[in-house]
């Protein structure tokens, strides 16, 4: 099952090696995207979405042990004037995630300082509802843009796409989903999240409703992107927000 797992980190030196970007995207404005973070070892690894002033939410998978998230980015590979590092003091991975299924593939960040809020960092709100389908949702990162090869450049990279009926994607992967995922993009492939966008932000009318999960190759007919469905932890997130 882990070789279909392609939106998963495969480790530091796989990072390091190849930065990230959408497939079949675009280059997003500059600075349009405020709630989106890169985690960063060194290298940038992941995204995550800013759903508070000292509270970020990414993907499980990404866990690291210490890292730092940067805000207020556009072009990573320089510094634009924008940006906020902060340290991650405290890192809470959800107490039913599951390593090889990817259930649950949610994590909190808190950060060691609170983020200024600006035109260049601002919050993303949880979702008050689940989406539907068909929803246009808009998907962000800096993850690989070739389906079938490398091409990485270190600007942030939007991507516009509609949630999938739960039936239909079940059937491009039988037996894998579970209530806590959902799917988005295209049946007939050409556009998708890809290596580096995980944990990266699916917002649908102005909701945060997805974390960028994982899913099979990239841009395939027939096998569309995966998200953790956000709407079903906004208890847990409340949760280990206020007792942290």
């Amino acid at each position: 099952m882990k070789a279909l797992i392609f939106l998963a980190l495969l480790g530091a030196a796989f990072a390091a090696a190849e930065d990230e970007k959408i497939v079949g995207g675009y280059e997003c404005p500059r600075n349009s995207v405020p709630y989106q973070v890169s985690l960063n070892a060194g290298y940038h690894f992941c995204g995550g979405s800013l759903i508070s002033s000292q509270w970020v939410v990414s993907a499980a998978h990404c866990y690291m042990s210490r890292f730092q998230v940067r805000l207020g980015e556009h072009d990573i590979s320089v510094n634009e004037g924008t940006e906020q590092w902060i340290d991650s003091a405290k890192i809470v991975i959800h107490p039913q995630y599951d390593s090889y299924y990817f259930d649950n593939d949610i994590m909190l960040i808190k950060l060691s300082h609170p983020a200024t809020l600006n035109s260049f960092v601002q919050t993303v709100a949880l979702p008050t509802r689940c989406p539907v389908v068909d929803e246009d949702c808009l998907e962000s990162g800096w993850g690989n843009t070739s389906a079938d090869g490398s091409d990485y450049p270190d600007r942030l990279q939007c991507l516009r796409q509609p949630i999938i009926d739960d039936s239909i994607c079940s059937k491009a992967y039988p037996d894998l989903l579970t209530e806590n995922m959902l799917c988005s993009g295209f049946m007939e492939g050409g556009a998708s999240s890809c290596q580096g966008d995980s944990g990266g932000p699916l917002v649908c009318s102005g909701q945060l409703q997805g974390l960028v999960s994982w899913g099979y190759d990239c841009a395939m007919v027939g096998h569309p992107s995966v998200s953790t469905r956000v709407c079903r932890y906004n208890s847990w997130i409340s949760s280990v927000m206020g007792n942290n």
